[in-house]
């Protein structure tokens, strides 16, 4: 095993770490806090599939978020390719967010 392995699981943390640094223009809330990331898949080829959806279909930010998304994940030194899945099943709703941004956003 090399030097630059890096394992599936580090690598899903280092994805997680990006993502939080992306935001919904309209909330002041990190993406993956809002609950927008249903699931991070990552293979041994550091192949990277994140299935997310956003706040409404009529999103401002439907074209370019994902796209923001792709970009830093992709960015990334250890991840060899992105494949990004934008799905509304289930529907977002409020009860996605974590506790976090509930607090940051005075709803709790």
């Amino acid at each position: 095993m090399s030097e630059t392995h890096i394992d599936t699981a580090e690598l899903g943390e280092k994805i997680v770490r990006v993502l939080k640094t992306i935001y919904d223009p309209e909330i002041p809330v990190d993406i993956y806090e809002l609950g927008l990331i249903y699931d991070v898949f990552v293979n041994e080829d550091n192949d990277v599939k994140i299935l997310m959806t956003l706040t409404s279909p009529n999103c401002p930010v439907a074209e370019s978020l994902p796209e923001e998304v792709r970009e830093k994940v992709k960015s990334l030194d250890a991840v060899n390719d992105v494949e990004l899945e934008l799905t509304f099943e289930p529907t977002w709703s409020q009860d996605l967010m974590s506790e976090e941004a509930k607090l940051e956003l005075g709803m709790l």
